[in-house]
């Protein structure tokens, strides 16, 4: 009878899965975020402007952009395991790479291919989780996740803060660099695209991960498939309404220490906690955001769960940010640029979870294009604070501009409905 009943209780590798999808979250954001704050001493040592450090910022988010929906389209038809390998090991070895750049075409093509090998990574995570988590726990396991991921984010001025002291910015990027090698072992030998391919997974574990889970609709190939997608009435709103919170996380991790340092007079000492402060507090919007949105299915249906929780976040974000170019006190700022930056986090779980809902068996591609056309605010929001700050001088442009953007977000979310799949 004990055996029966050991039996009868799901294995737990789900948390296992979640686990490796958090660490690579803060790999991957530990690789990326560092080099805003190493920033003005690359500009410094290969002597770059502003506007030309610029372009190495965008050059990163243009080839992400350039080859997310590929990789993705690679990872819904071979599975995560074997992609996320490549992209973590490409990733891995031009985060060190870039150590060696010597001026700036060097690191502009480094940063280029640093983009397009880490493009798909966020796609593949989207479509672990639908293969490995229950859909009614997808918004806070979405949350977990991007809570690991700016955790990070907000730890990586201060770590490179303190290692640029001791070895200077080229040994904080090969430093940086090796993390990744670490989670590719263990990811490589212990994971499987399904529960069903894993050996250690019981049928419990495997009925409780596919309970509630809508049967998968027939996968489209070809160029029917393609147009379904980009025509779907789903598809455009989705991919506007991400663009703000790319260009937030964007700037945070580009020029908000500059900003701060410039427009706020903080001292180098202070910028290590101020700098990452935005994405520290996110973290709590990361984790609300996802156990909200769950809650609020369940209570309200898939549609207000979704797009009324995102909705909201960016209302809240585009507040925020227009108030912190009001206030006359640096500190009070900084704090409501990290509200608003709380608060469009607080979507993530929602949205990333919406694209789960509509993706069925595609939600790798359906995700990297929504995730593609959130590079545009990546791609475009640097050398759009340098020209804004260029043609008016002052720094509070930028911040009203992504007020604005999260204002036209909040209204994406009006046309979006997570009850309608794109492929059926």
């Amino acid at each position: 009878m004990a055996d029966a009943t050991a039996a009868a209780q799901p294995t737990r590798l789900r948390h296992g899965v979640v686990g490796l999808m958090v660490a690579l979250a803060m790999v991957t954001y530990l690789d990326r975020a560092c080099i805003a704050k190493l920033a003005p001493d690359i500009s410094h040592d290969l002597r770059l402007t502003k506007e030309q450090m610029s372009i190495v910022f965008s050059s990163f988010a243009l080839a992400y952009a350039l080859f997310e929906v590929p990789t993705a389209w690679w990872a819904d038809r071979c599975g995560t395991r074997g992609v996320l390998t490549r992209i973590v090991l490409w990733w891995s070895a031009l985060t060190m790479l870039t150590a060696a750049a010597f001026n700036r075409a060097s690191l502009v093509v480094i940063r280029f291919l640093f983009g397009a090998g880490e493009a798909g990574a966020w796609p593949c995570v989207a479509r672990t989780f639908s293969q490995w988590i229950p859909p009614r726990q997808r918004g806070r396991v979405q949350g977990i996740f991007f809570a690991g991921a700016h955790l990070a984010a907000g730890l990586a001025p201060l770590i490179a803060f303190e290692l640029n002291q001791v070895v200077g910015w080229r040994g904080v990027f090969v430093i940086f660099g090796t993390t990744g090698i670490g989670w590719v072992l263990a990811w490589h030998r212990w994971f499987r695209n399904t529960p069903a391919e894993h050996p250690a997974t019981n049928a419990a574990e495997r009925e409780l991960i596919a309970a509630g889970r809508p049967a998968a609709a027939p996968r489209p190939d070809g160029r029917p498939g393609w147009r379904r997608l980009l025509t779907h009435r789903n598809t455009l709103p989705l991919c506007l309404g991400y663009i703000p919170n790319s260009a937030a996380f964007y700037f945070c991790i580009t020029w908000l220490p500059t900003y701060l340092e410039e427009k706020h007079h903080f001292k180098a000492a202070e910028l290590g906690f101020y700098s990452g402060l935005p994405l520290l507090m996110a973290i709590a919007g990361d984790l609300g955001g996802g156990t909200v949105t769950d809650w609020a299915t369940r209570r309200f249906g898939l549609r207000w769960g979704r797009a009324g929780v995102a909705g909201l976040g960016n209302l809240l974000a585009a507040v925020a940010m227009i108030a912190a170019t009001l206030v006359p006190q640096r500190e009070a700022a900084i704090w409501l640029i990290a509200l608003g930056t709380t608060a469009t986090m607080f979507t993530l779980g929602a949205t990333w979870a919406t694209c789960q809902d509509i993706g069925g068996a595609q939600v790798g591609v359906v995700s990297a294009a929504m995730n593609t056309a959130g590079q545009i605010g990546a791609i475009g929001g640097p050398p759009l604070a340098t020209w804004l700050l260029g043609r008016t001088g002052e720094w509070n442009t930028p911040i009203l501009a992504l007020g604005g953007l999260f204002a036209i977000g909040a209204a994406c979310w009006l046309f979006v409905d997570p009850r309608d799949r794109v492929f059926e």
